[in-house]
Parts: C-alpha cells; sequence; structure tokens
C-alpha cells in the first residue's frame, strides 16, 4: 500500500499503475461501512484508491469540523489489511491552494433536506468531490446509500459536467441492531446510542404501512414524527418523504420514493434513509 499526500505524486502514481481503478472518498475514522466499499472497489476494478480527507468546506461555522474524529494510523491500519493500493491523504493547502475561489455548484437538489439544513454543505461537497475525481482519475467511484442525497448530488454533477467514471452506490451498512454505521456514532453516549435506533424503527413503521397499502405520504410522515416523539432522547429535524430523483417532497406515493430523516440525541446529529418501491 503507497500513502501519498501530493496531488503530483498520486498522479504519478496513478500513472504508473494504469487499469482499471475504484476509488473510495473518505473523511477517516473508518468503519466497517466505508471498509465495505472498498472491498467492493477491490473487487471490481485492477486497483484500489481511497482518500482520506476532512473537507473544512463541507462543514458550517457552527458544525464539527475541529471535533469530527480522527485516527489516521488505525485507518491506514484497516486500509492495509484490506489489501488497498492507493491512499490519498493530503493536506488542506494541497486540495485549497491560497488565492482558490471555484466552487461546484449543484442547483435545485441541494436546496432541500440537508442542503435546507446545512447552507452551504453541498457546495463544499461537490467542489472536493470534483477536485478529488479530478486528481484520482478514477474509473469507478462507490459512495454508500446512507448519504443519500450526497448520493444524488454526486450522480447529478458526475452526468452534468460529463465526467467519465461511473458511480456506484452501495447499500447502507448497519449495526444488528439497524442503526446505520457513520463515524458520527462514537459521540454517542450508551444511553443515547440506544435510542439512536429510533431512526431506523420509524422507518420500519412507515414502510410496514406501506406495504399495506399506505400511498398518503402525509399520513405516513407523521405516523414517523408520532413515533420518534416518544422517544425522550430524540430530537427531530426533519423527516422527508420524496422523489428519490429530484427530491421534491410527495403528497401521494405513485411510485418509488426515498424516506429521509435527521435526528438529534443529544448534540450528535444522525441521518438515514431507506427507499420505497426502488
Amino acid at each position: 500500500m503507497k500513502v501519498i499526500t501530493s496531488i503530483a505524486g498520486f498522479r504519478e502514481a496513478r500513472r504508473r499503475a494504469g487499469g482499471a481503478l475504484g476509488f473510495v472518498p473518505t473523511m477517516g475514522y473508518l468503519h466497517e461501512g466505508h471498509l465495505f466499499l472498498v472491498r467492493r472497489a477491490k473487487a471490481e476494478n485492477d486497483l484500489c484508491a481511497v482518500s482520506i480527507f476532512v473537507n473544512p468546506t463541507q462543514f458550517g461555522p457552527k458544525e464539527d469540523f475541529a471535533r469530527y474524529p480522527r485516527d489516521p494510523d488505525r485507518d491506514l491500519a484497516l486500509l492495509e489489511k484490506e489489501g488497498t493500493d492507493l491512499v490519498l491523504m493530503p493536506p488542506v493547502e494541497e486540495i485549497y491552494p491560497p488565492g482558490a475561489s471555484t466552487w461546484v455548484d449543484v442547483d435545485d437538489v441541494t436546496s432541500r433536506l440537508e442542503g435546507a439544513a446545512r447552507p452551504g454543505h453541498f457546495r463544499g461537497v461537490a467542489t472536493v468531490v470534483a477536485k478529488l475525481f479530478n486528481i484520482v482519475e478514477p474509473t469507478r467511484a462507490y459512495f454508500g446509500q446512507k448519504d443519500a442525497q450526497q448520493v444524488v448530488v454526486i450522480q447529478k454533477m458526475v452526468r452534468d459536467l460529463n465526467m467519465n467514471l461511473e458511480v456506484v452506490v452501495v447499500p447502507t451498512q448497519r449495526e444488528p441492531d439497524g442503526l446505520a454505521m457513520s463515524s458520527r456514532n462514537v459521540y454517542l453516549s450508551p444511553q443515547e446510542r440506544q435510542a439512536a435506533v429510533v431512526l431506523w424503527r420509524s422507518m420500519g413503521l412507515a414502510r410496514g404501512l406501506w406495504e399495506k397499502g399506505e400511498r398518503d405520504a402525509g399520513r405516513l410522515r407523521q405516523e414517523m414524527v408520532d413515533f420518534i416523539a416518544r422517544e425522550p432522547l430524540a430530537r427531530l429535524d426533519y423527516v422527508s418523504i420524496a422523489d428519490p430523483v429530484t427530491l421534491q417532497e410527495l403528497s401521494r406515493l405513485e411510485g418509488p420514493a426515498l424516506i429521509s430523516m435527521a435526528v438529534y440525541l443529544g448534540k450528535t446529529r444522525l441521518i438515514d434513509n431507506t427507499a420505497l418501491g426502488a
């Protein structure tokens, strides 16, 4: 495994390696969900590259950039065990050199849900992912379905800008009780961790009603809201039942739908989603 900190160094390594490259962009503090992506990338390509870069431009002024968990030594040990070929670990000034003022804005699909709750977040995400794609030149890039809106944004950016790669979306990896694997789960107290299963269970409630024939999106949302409200440690940010491509809210479910949510457990904000009729 080769660990590279410079753009020039990575481009040279990519040129020498050749072949189909599977790429997993991460912000580090890796968990089993990340490693599942790495395994897919290795299985489907000649070589696998992973980036570890905590991107400052996707954090708002009141968010947890400085507090975001980091353990690069552990990350590298995990990636080496998985047989990763290349790891890109650039400093911030390598990705955002002094005077950098070019941004990637993906309109419309970024104005709702996480985009409304975290203004500027997807501008930072789209910009850094576009930069990483330019540096790494992957054949395929792998993303988890847990960040459903991010997936929609990246897919649209790749289409709109005619980028020459395939975006591969991998199912959300979950703990045995249903909680989606996330680097932020480490912030949860034992009591909050136990309560966090309310996200998965509320989506299961909505799915059960849908499977019984309920198509009124308003009723499904309200059932989820009421269910979450019964968990004293949980504070709801939003529940959405939307078109999976446009992310426009639905009034009735006549086709596929994306249920997504954000819930606070103490100071920790967790997101999750599930697809209906996909």
